[in-house]
């Protein structure tokens, strides 16, 4: 099979990721090899194995470059009569054949959806129910169910199907009948007192200490160039640091190939990547084990649950930036990491996407049958605070405020916009222990003994006319300042 052959073998696969493969072996060795020695190509077939997706041992033994990111593929018991996936992480095995028990307090939450025509929301959270059952054909059901919902409602006008409720019901009536306890949170990450110094630019990330556990969220908020990405970073193993140490709890001894399977990490500026959509999800969820109709299954869940169905068959060069950002995750969701770290995923939203894509976050990170912790960067201070359990204020590369710590001493802070000047504002706080800070289009009221409540019927009773009020008093925003 030399020469062509091997090419031939590609293109015959590409359908399934010959192409993504093609674009492997136009970098580095691998290339090299097949010049070097044409007659060697046979070992680094894809191999069809009943329409499963299999990198040889022969190859990867030869080309260290993909025997990391193929290593979980490589030892997957291909019977998938346990449908086990042994890697190197223990606690990223799943046992799809073993039923979890979903969330009980979560199905008369999709009930209320469905009785108040949230359809959207209904959708993907049965999605998640039924994939932290553990079911593959329960998760097939619900697949199918979304599927033929949204085919359904593509016309303009067109009306739900009577069968959409009913078929809801059913699934919901084959979860209740799931029973058994929800898993403990596991310490993920430890870092203590972490410091990284930039010489060129003078910058330091001061030291900072952190703790993820499963199903956490954790928020990194502050404004540009403080040392959020740079966190980010040494949290990934992407940066050494100058002091303190990190510890990633469930892998003792952890080498960097493992923790590149522990955790994920996404940049703002994603990668560009080849081929349509569904092909490198394909790929990605190959490459983390999953072979034949479970690999179908595993990537038409994230084609539905992230909203990408529509998007299947298009390029890089046709989706939007927000939704290259929902591939990633898709992508990444399928390498089942336990810890997701992501730089500004919000960055190239609009406002309804960034919470829809902050609840996914929060409901697939608290997954019963694959809990991950979470840490996120982001500028969208109000909708990350929503969602995070614990938020970080980063400000010249040191950790101020973070949440649960004591709270300011004062008694309120508020956001107060208003058509009148700053005289009228003061003259309606006279004599009121009140700060006021303009901070470009509206004012920073400080007050050291009222409540929220108290500061806002100071300012209706004296006649002010207010547009915009918002209490920020144990928000993370009270920090921002405009620069003088």
């Amino acid at each position: 099979m030399a020469g062509t052959g091997f090419r031939a073998e590609l293109r015959r696969k590409g359908g399934r990721g010959g192409y993504l493969f093609q674009k492997y072996c136009k970098h580095g060795s691998v290339k090299k090899r097949i010049r070097k020695n044409t007659d060697d190509a046979l070992p680094y077939r894809l191999q069809p194995d009943a329409g499963s997706w299999q990198l040889p041992l022969a190859f990867l033994s030869r080309n260290p470059v993909l025997a990391a990111a193929s290593h979980s593929t490589n030892t997957t018991n291909t019977t998938n009569t346990t449908n086990t996936t042994n890697t190197t992480n223990t606690t990223n095995t799943t046992n799809t054949t073993n039923t979890t028990t979903p969330n009980m307090d979560r199905i008369p939450e999709i009930e209320s959806f469905l009785r108040h025509g949230d359809r959207s929301l209904a959708l993907r959270r049965m999605l998640d129910l039924s994939f932290d059952a553990g079911d593959d054909a329960l998760l097939a059901q619900a697949v199918a169910w979304s599927r033929r919902y949204r085919k359904a409602i593509g016309e303009e006008g067109a009306e739900v199907p009577s069968s959409f409720y009913n078929e809801a019901e059913a699934l919901l009536q084959r979860l209740r009948s799931l029973q058994g306890p929800a898993p403990a949170p596991v310490n993920l990450l430890t870092a203590e007192a972490i410091a990284k110094t930039y010489p060129r630019s003078r910058f330091s990330l001061q030291p900072l200490s952190l703790q993820v556990a499963s199903g956490a969220i954790i928020g990194i908020v502050g404004e540009n160039g403080n040392g959020k990405t740079t966190l980010l970073r040494a949290l990934a193993g992407q940066l050494d640091t100058d002091a303190g140490g990190i510890t990633y709890s469930q892998l003792p001894g952890a080498d960097a190939y493992r923790i590149k399977q522990y955790l994920a990490f996404i940049p703002q500026r994603i990668p560009r990547w080849y081929g349509l959509l569904k092909d490198n999800l394909h790929f990605s969820a190959a490459l983390s084990g999953f072979t034949g109709k479970e690999n179908e299954l595993m990537v038409d869940f994230m084609l539905e649950r992230l909203l990408l169905a529509d998007y299947a068959h298009l390029t890089w060069n046709q989706i939007s930036s927000g939704y290259r950002t929902r591939f990633e995750i898709a992508r990444i969701l399928l390498q089942r990491p336990s810890l997701l770290l992501l730089d500004e995923p919000l960055a190239n939203l609009d406002i309804i996407a960034q919470q829809t894509i902050l609840t996914d976050l929060r409901y697939m990170a608290k997954s019963y049958r694959h809990p991950m912790g979470v840490v996120l960067s982001s500028q969208q201070l109000h909708e990350v605070e929503k969602i995070a359990d614990t938020v970080l204020f980063i400000r010249q590369g040191a950790c101020l405020y973070r949440t649960g710590e004591a709270e300011v001493a004062a008694g309120a802070v508020v956001e107060v916009e208003t058509e009148a000047g700053r005289a009228v504002l003061e003259a309606a706080l006279a004599g009121q222990d009140v700060t006021i800070q303009f901070n470009g289009g509206y004012y920073t009221l400080t007050a050291a003994r009222q409540s929220m409540q108290e500061l806002l019927l100071l300012l209706l009773n004296s006649g002010l006319s207010i547009t915009y009020f918002r209490d920020i008093t144990h928000s993370t925003k009270r920090f921002f300042r405009a620069r003088s």
